[in-house]
């Protein structure tokens, strides 16, 4: 076990709601053992709730496959730090026990008061939780975001999908608005903890020579793809209910645009950058889309078999600004397609021929968040042992080759970031507002449901999207 005692967050109790679905199986109880394995999380307890009966020794457990290696002595140490509580949500009697066993907990393991509370459960018990949680003391509202009148904090995280479209988001957020602060809120898109697209700002506004080309002037189109070739897995009452656009598009699609298109932050702090990420939002305009359904969907357990709900999507957006007038943005994101793979291209446009043989293609920067994370830029070069003739070329940055596979993982990243208050990958409250509008829409487009067959590119109508448009994977 690595000790680095300089390195330690702050104590705190940990409490997930929702502690016996997946997410805390296969990411959070992960994060939680990373995280005191590499000695940053000393001082902690862990408490899960949820309506089952069972035990968090169980769930750890259950938990254990998901951790590639295990130190005895990190595994020891959480296990007498976990707790349990069989809760409905819905119970305003059981959150009083809950608030018992709190402080049951810190007064055990001598913890002080910092509290962090999870919400890994579906959206529609956000707002009684919420407001459960201040109603009994549990959670207390405090303007700084970092101190209670006890002197201590108290976070939220809420998991996505938050709300279902653009009135279920509003109505969580006004349940949150009368009983926290915005600085106390923590809205996780995980995609926002992965190295690469934590890298996108950093890469665009602390080198030269990107900034003066991101603009329409230089830039043709670009692409964003989150693919995969997997289905729905064992999710069929979830995905029918949600479906793409919601699932991928409203969170992760529309982040990763907004920080490849926002404009220049005064800081790259959190507020500033939230800021960028808002006003590049609001002028997005839907323009065309196609969606699509796996074969086979229908007979998925637990989708309904006359389900409309699409299992992937290509979109049109284009921005109303000065920077970027013109210039299409292409979204594709789908089910049990060809690869699996997310990553950004940005198409550069091409320069004046001066040669007899002209290049096939404009020069292209592409960012793979997975696999094979890194930047990309390929340049037209000199064929060797001729005059004239060009060839497409490749300069990679591969993050796995500079930096070894060993670092963090996005939820390890994002709940080391709660614990120390810093709201830089998380999303606010406007942001989750402008996204669901972009959402309805490209609903209000109005577009045919087509079929594609499995490891497939999705429908091939994909290519009636734009008459420009060639995808690059």
């Amino acid at each position: 076990m690595e000790q680095a005692q300089n390195t330690c967050l702050d104590s705190c109790v940990f409490v997930i709601l929702g502690a016996t679905g997946d997410l805390t199986k296969r990411k959070l109880i992960p994060a939680i053992y990373k995280l005191a394995a590499s000695g940053k999380m000393c001082d902690f307890a862990l408490v899960g709730v949820a309506n089952s009966a069972t035990t968090m020794h169980d769930i750890l457990e259950q938990a254990r496959k998901f951790i590639p290696t295990i130190d005895p002595q990190v595994w020891a140490k959480l296990q007498k730090r976990l707790y349990y509580y069989q809760m409905d949500f819905h119970d305003k009697k059981a959150y009083q026990g809950l608030r018992d066993l709190i402080e049951s907990v810190e007064g055990s393991h001598k913890l002080g008061c910092n509290r962090l509370f999870y919400l890994a459960t579906m959206p529609q018990h956000f707002a009684v939780i919420t407001k459960n949680l201040a109603s009994y003391g549990i959670a207390e509202k405090h303007q700084e975001g970092r101190l209670t009148k006890h002197g201590t904090w108290a976070r939220v995280v809420y998991e996505k999908p938050f709300g279902y479209d653009l009135t279920s988001a509003r109505t969580i957020n006004r349940a949150i608005r009368k009983v926290f602060d915005e600085k106390q809120v923590f809205r996780i898109d995980h995609y926002l903890g992965k190295e690469l697209v934590a890298n996108i700002a950093l890469a665009r506004f602390t080198n030269r020579i990107f900034e003066p080309l991101w603009r329409r002037e230089h830039i043709d189109s670009v692409q964003i793809v989150l693919s995969e070739t997997l289905g729905i897995e064992n999710r069929g009452a979830f995905y029918d209910a949600c479906g793409a656009l919601n699932d991928v598009v409203q969170n992760h699609m529309l982040q990763i645009l907004a920080l490849i298109a926002m404009e220049p932050p005064e800081k790259l702090t959190a507020e500033f950058l939230r800021d960028c990420k808002v006003q590049v939002l609001s002028k997005v305009k839907a323009s065309a889309a196609i969606l699509g359904q796996y074969d086979g969907y229908l007979k998925e357990k637990n989708v309904n078999p006359h389900s409309t709900t699409e299992t992937f999507a290509a979109v049109k957006l284009l921005i109303n600004n000065r920077r970027w007038k013109g210039v299409p943005f292409y979204l594709k994101t789908g089910k049990h397609l060809k690869r699996d793979e997310a990553s950004v291209h940005i198409k550069f446009k091409m320069v004046k021929c001066l040669l007899d043989f002209c290049p096939m293609d404009s020069n292209y920067l592409t960012i793979k968040i997975q696999p094979d994370e890194g930047f990309f830029l390929e340049l037209n070069v000199k064929s060797p042992g001729t005059f004239n003739r060009v060839v497409p070329a490749t300069m990679n940055f591969s993050h796995s080759a500079h930096w070894g596979p060993n670092t963090p993982a996005a939820y390890e990243v994002l709940l080391a970031d709660v614990i120390r208050g810093d709201h830089f990958a998380f999303v606010r409250e406007d942001e989750i507002d402008w996204s669901w509008k972009i959402i309805k829409a490209i609903k209000g487009l109005k577009t045919k449901l087509y079929r594609y067959a499995k490891n497939s590119d999705g429908p091939k109508e994909t290519a009636s999207l734009d008459s420009r448009l060639q995808w690059r994977s």
